[in-house]
């Protein structure tokens, strides 16, 4: 069942100022002339109707908001990668988001509320958000182009690198205020400010238009694809779901539901419990690693807008997966991308090369503000991910010479990368804690082979997140 929005008067307004050659459009200024086809052929295709119960995106809103969005930065480039289409047999496309000025999409969204918000009631309003990363730093850009007040709450726990950036984008237009160890409690003390001061909740993903902002992503892709044709494949990440709706919302009757594809971090599947759940749901656990995207609650907006999406649409990427990606990037590319950011590229791997080859596939590249402190952890999630590194608990004998037996055993590729060893002296036997790379991961079979032999127990902690997370 089809029923009209109020976004319609919009669209019928376009067509009559085709036809009659102005110059604006109601609630949407320095619309040029070159637009106004694009526009009201957007409008007639039903940008604004409600098609079983599944909003869609204004794509006449979104082509006014990417205009207004160029007075901060020119379009990230859709860019083929060789490396990538190679591996796959297939097309694939990165939308570069982190070469926007704070280095992610989030930018987008800010910049299109205030937009709005400062169009309406003017300067004066104290604007305020709440966010430890990406959102925090394309609201204080956006704060500082409109020249109007912002307050940034962050957790205690942020770390400085996105303090400062933070404080740098903004500049005399933004404060900081760091509440509470965890998210939570920082939104808590957000809102209670909001209310306090009649000032505006910039949300990070859960309004319109945020979720506008953020479709001025596939505006430009539309335009950019060389032949125009529409691709087979667009997978992007999710996090609270603002960019996911914007996406899918503007690419409706373009790409077929099914050629949609959801990426969530194991750790944080926000997306893929709700549409299980047919509702919302709230996680009670998230894994923080991949940050831009550990999300505990769907935006109730995005929500709407996806749930007419299967479960099925989503991969799940495990954390450790996706440092893999980030460090191959790294090396094959000099391309530096955060965990959510390199969350699309990474989902191509467990899709595999029989479902995408032959095809034309979009990953949308979300962001790249990866703190370098974090790198000798990706490495080290990555290795062991791909088996080249592995800790286990040695037990050897207590006498001389027992270590040198065991370096005997080691393979020609085979390098110690950590070792602990604490001696009881009222037992025989000593227990060692030791971490071996090597540039195969098959020679570990050799290893334990020739440890098993030699009469020597091992146990092999790599995969016991517990122990790992306690010893390591």
């Amino acid at each position: 069942m089809v029923r009209v929005f109020p976004g319609w008067i919009e669209a019928v307004r376009a067509g009559r100022l085709v036809l009659s050659n102005l110059e604006r459009l109601q609630g949407v200024p320095k619309l040029r002339k070159e637009s106004l086809c694009q526009a009201f052929s957007y409008g007639i295709a039903g940008a604004i109707v409600k098609f079983n119960g599944l909003k869609i995106v204004d794509k006449l809103l979104v082509e006014a908001a990417r205009r207004e969005v160029r007075e901060l930065f020119p379009e990230t480039p859709l860019q083929l990668n060789e490396h990538l289409s190679r591996r796959y047999g297939a097309e694939i496309w990165l939308k570069r988001e982190d070469l926007t000025p704070v280095r992610s999409y989030k930018i987008r969204g800010a910049f299109n509320f205030l937009r709005k918000a400062v169009a309406q009631s003017g300067k004066d309003k104290v604007f305020v958000c709440a966010s430890a990363g990406n959102h925090a730093q394309g609201f204080a850009f956006a704060c500082r182009h409109f020249g109007v007040h912002g307050v940034v709450f962050m957790p205690v726990t942020t770390p400085q690198q996105k303090i400062d950036k933070t404080r740098i984008f903004g500049g005399e237009f933004i404060k900081i205020r760091l509440v509470g160890d965890i998210f939570d409690q920082c939104y808590a003390a957000a809102r209670k400010h909001v209310e306090e001061t009649d000032g505006y909740m910039v949300s990070p993903f859960d309004h319109k238009d945020i979720i506008e902002g953020q479709a001025t992503v596939a505006a430009e892709i539309v335009d950019q694809l060389p032949d125009h044709n529409a691709p087979d494949l667009v997978i992007m990440p999710v996090g609270g779901g603002g960019l996911s709706a914007g996406l899918t919302g503007f690419l409706a009757g373009k790409v077929a539901n099914e050629n949609f594809i959801f990426c969530e971090p194991v750790g944080a599947p926000s997306l893929k419990k709700s549409l299980e759940a047919g509702k919302p749901v709230t996680l009670t656990n998230v894994d923080n690693f991949v940050d831009g995207a550990a999300v505990a609650r769907i935006g109730d907006l995005n929500f709407e807008a996806l749930q007419h999406f299967p479960p099925e649409q989503v991969e799940l990427i495990a954390e450790n997966a996706i440092c893999v990606t980030i460090i191959e990037m790294l090396n094959l590319e000099g391309v530096v991308l955060e965990p959510a950011g390199a969350l699309s590229i990474a989902a191509l791997e467990k899709l595999g090369r029989e479902k995408l080859e032959g095809k034309r596939v979009i990953c949308v590249v979300s962001g790249g503000n990866f703190d370098f402190e974090r790198l000798p952890d990706v490495k080290e999630r990555a290795m062991r991910y791909t088996g080249v590194k592995k800790y286990f608990i040695l037990r050897l004998p207590q006498r001389p010479g027992a270590l040198r037996d065991f370096l005997d055993l080691l393979g020609p590729d085979d390098d110690v990368a950590r070792f602990e060893y604490l001696k009881k002296s009222a037992r025989n036997f000593g227990s060692i804690l030791i971490g071996i790379e090597t540039n195969d991961r098959e020679n570990f079979t050799g290893l334990f082979q020739r440890i098993e032999a030699a009469g020597l127990g091992y146990e092999d902690i790599t995969e016991n997140e517990i122990l790992a997370n306690l010893i390591i």
